[in-house]
Parts: structure tokens; C-alpha cells; sequence
């Protein structure tokens, strides 16, 4: 027993240390966006351009990661994507015109694809190797890359206001976290089969590739791109509306965004507990209703204090989606797991400019109100989803339109 955790701590160190890498990587050219912009004399526009051209990249890597997932599998190609990702912040540093620093971002959005999708194979393959929940502390792990980032970034600034030093310093750290990571990294993904599911014949593995995992998949996607959207959008415009709608000072207004944030890393710190406890589904279930539930009320009723619970419960509910998403999409696979994380980027890109078309044309309080509903979608859909069984059950919970399986048994 002591050989086994002491295994699971090496690889739970191991896989930590890539979500950290991840966020601090991202935090780190984030943070100098403004010299950046100097730099290059750019306007808003194209800075927003810029930005977009990340997400780009991270949408149109989907082919390429799932054909690298297959050939390298999650280990290499963490190890390769995150090698890359701290490379490319020294030619961020020296970027000579506007068109190379679009290229430079779309490299950056296809590596942050491809360490994203091998990552969560990695945490996935860690829960089922060791049978024990770690998913929601790796994504914790993330927010606290971010945090570091930000910090380096500041204490940089204030020895020299040059992009080259911060940068040297911050691949440097990305370095070394890599060097320490790779020893303990998994060989092998997950299996590609629910933890819990008896074995299949030849000709019902062929029948689930055509009915079964394409629409389990699907379901999963969506709930991923609405939870994303979720995130992405509390940490855009919670600011915004407790400024313009709430009549928030300027002092209070950023309340929303370290709100939003702490209720989620404190609940992932949380939730690999609440998941061996209860399972995955009822913990997105009812998180994601919670924070539909909580943000409507709170716009209902307006003003500071209750829209800062509101917040508050966006973030307690929506902290547990992605990473139990990310598990039950690695059980179907590396195409699948793939995809959905491609559609989470897709949630996140796209969900909150939607939500500030919404804003635009009927009111930010519509607006934030539609970030209620894309919550209340992915309780909807959980609902759908065949959800893998917690480490130490001893059967998963009811299959995908489980209710029907019985008739068809008959029919046969």
C-alpha cells in the first residue's frame, strides 16, 4: 500500500505540474498584452483580433491533436506541447510585426489544444489506474499556474518594463517544471471502455461506434461548450454588470471576477471528495442547477450583495463540470476526449462576444441572464450522460438511454 499512494502521489505531482504549466504559460503572455500591444503600436481592435487568433488555433487543432493522440499518446505529447508552449514565450518576447504575431498566437492556440487534450488524458488515466478521484485538484492546479504568472509578472515589472527578461525567467520556470514532471507521467491512456461495463462481443463493439458513443459524446460536448461559456463569460462581464447594473464602485467592480474564482478553486479542492461520495453526475447535476438557480435570483432581485452570492454560486456550481466532463470523455476515448475539449474552447471563445450580442441588444441583465441558461443547459444535459463510476463503486450510474436497452434486448 505504501508503494501504490507513493506511485499515485509521483503521478498526481507529475500531471499537476502540466495544468500548472498550462495556466501559467497562458497567464504569462496574458499579463504583458499591453507592452505587446505598445510594441507593435496596435489598436483594440486588432488587439482583439489577436486574442482571437489563439482560440483559432486551439479550434482548428482538433484533426491534428486527435491524430498526435493516437501516434505519440497523452504522455509524449504533453511533454512535446508543453516543451513548445515554453519556447514559444521567447518568440513572443521578439515578435517583429502584426502578421508574425498573428502566426505566433495560432501556434500558441494549437499547442494549448494539444497539452489540454493529452493533460486531462493523463489525469483521466491517473483515476483509473489508482481507482482514486484527483480530476477536480488537477484543474485547481490551473487557476494556481495563473495566480503565479501574475505574480512573477508583476514583480518583473517592476525590475524592467522589457518583455524579453519576464519571458527568459517565466520559460525557465516552465522548464523546470517539466524536467520534474516527466518521470512520473503514465505510459498508458485510459482505456477507452466505462470503468464498470462488461466486455463486448466483436459485433456489439461495432454497433456502439455507430449508436452509442456518438451520442454520448455529443451530449458531453455540449455540456462542455455550455459550461465553458459559463466561465468564460462570469469572468468577462461579472465586472461589467456590477459596475453598470449593480451601480457597484469602481473599488467593488473586480469583486465579481476574485468571487467567481476562489468559490471555484476552493470547490475543486473539494470535489474529487464529493465525486468518490456521491458520483459524478449528481455533483454536475445539481452544481450546474445551483448555478443557474443562484445567478437568476440574484438578477432578479439586483444589487451588489446579491449578485456577488449569485456569482458566488456560479463558481461553487460550475467548478465540478469540466473536470467530470473531461473523465467521462476519456473513457470514450482519445477522438472523443479530443472533441470535447475542442468544444469547450469553442464554449469559451464564442460564448462570451454571444453574450455581449445579447447585452447589446436587449441589456446586460438579458445578457448575464443567458449565462443562467447555458448553466441550466448543462444540468440538462448531464442528465443524458453516462457517467463513469466513482473510483470504489461497484457499478456505474444508469447507462445513456438506459430505459431503452431492455426493449431492445426483447426485440433480439
Amino acid at each position: 500500500m505504501p508503494r501504490i499512494q507513493d506511485d499515485f502521489r509521483r503521478g498526481q505531482l507529475a500531471v499537476a505540474a502540466l495544468f500548472f504549466s498550462l495556466g501559467f504559460q497562458y497567464a504569462s503572455w496574458a499579463s504583458r498584452i499591453p507592452a505587446i500591444k505598445a510594441h507593435l503600436g496596435l489598436s483594440a481592435a486588432e488587439v482583439g483580433l489577436l486574442l482571437m487568433a489563439t482560440g483559432v488555433g486551439a479550434v482548428a487543432s482538433f484533426p491534428l491533436v486527435a491524430w498526435l493522440m493516437r501516434r505519440l499518446g497523452s504522455r509524449r505529447l504533453s511533454l512535446l506541447s508543453a516543451l513548445c508552449l515554453a519556447l514559444l514565450l521567447l518568440a513572443m518576447a521578439e515578435l517583429p510585426d502584426y502578421p508574425v504575431a498573428l502566426l505566433v498566437m495560432c501556434v500558441d492556440g494549437v499547442l494549448v489544444g494539444a497539452l489540454n487534450v493529452s493533460m486531462n488524458a493523463q489525469g483521466a488515466a491517473l483515476e483509473v489506474r489508482f481507482k482514486r478521484n484527483t480530476m477536480a485538484r488537477l484543474h485547481a492546479t490551473f487557476s494556481g499556474g495563473s495566480l503565479v504568472a501574475a505574480l512573477l509578472a508583476s514583480a518583473m515589472n517592476l525590475l524592467t518594463s522589457s518583455v524579453l527578461p519576464h519571458f527568459l525567467v517565466a520559460a525557465g520556470l516552465l522548464l523546470a517544471a517539466l524536467v520534474g514532471a516527466r518521470p512520473g507521467l503514465l505510459a498508458e491512456d485510459a482505456p477507452a471502455e466505462a470503468a464498470g461495463e462488461p466486455e463486448k462481443t466483436e459485433k456489439e463493439k461495432k454497433k456502439r461506434s455507430w449508436t452509442l458513443p456518438a451520442r454520448l459524446t455529443l451530449w458531453l460536448g455540449i455540456a462542455m461548450a455550455f459550461g465553458t461559456i459559463t466561465e468564460g463569460a462570469m469572468n468577462d462581464w461579472s465586472s461589467l454588470y456590477l459596475k453598470e447594473v449593480a451601480k457597484a464602485s469602481a473599488e467593488l467592480a473586480p469583486m465579481g471576477i476574485a468571487v467567481v474564482s476562489v468559490m471555484m478553486v476552493l470547490a475543486r479542492l473539494l470535489t474529487d471528495g464529493w465525486r468518490s461520495r456521491w458520483g459524478d453526475g449528481p455533483i454536475v447535476r445539481t452544481g450546474s442547477a445551483l448555478a443557474a438557480l443562484g445567478l437568476a435570483l440574484a438578477l432578479l432581485v439586483g444589487g451588489v450583495v446579491p449578485a456577488l452570492i449569485g456569482f458566488a454560486c456560479v463558481g461553487l456550481g460550475v467548478a465540478a463540470v469540466t473536470p467530470c466532463v473531461y473523465v467521462a470523455a476519456a473513457a470514450q476515448g482519445s477522438d472523443a476526449l479530443t472533441l470535447v475539449a475542442t468544444m469547450g474552447t469553442v464554449g469559451l471563445l464564442g460564448g462570451p462576444p454571444v453574450i455581449g450580442f445579447v447585452a447589446n441588444a436587449a441589456g446586460l441583465v438579458w445578457g448575464m441572464g443567458a449565462v443562467a441558461l447555458a448553466a441550466l443547459i448543462v444540468s440538462l444535459c448531464a442528465t443524458r450522460i453516462s457517467w463513469p463510476a466513482a473510483p470504489g463503486r461497484e457499478t456505474p450510474e444508469p447507462q445513456l438511454l438506459a430505459r431503452a436497452e431492455p426493449a431492445q434486448a426483447d426485440a433480439h
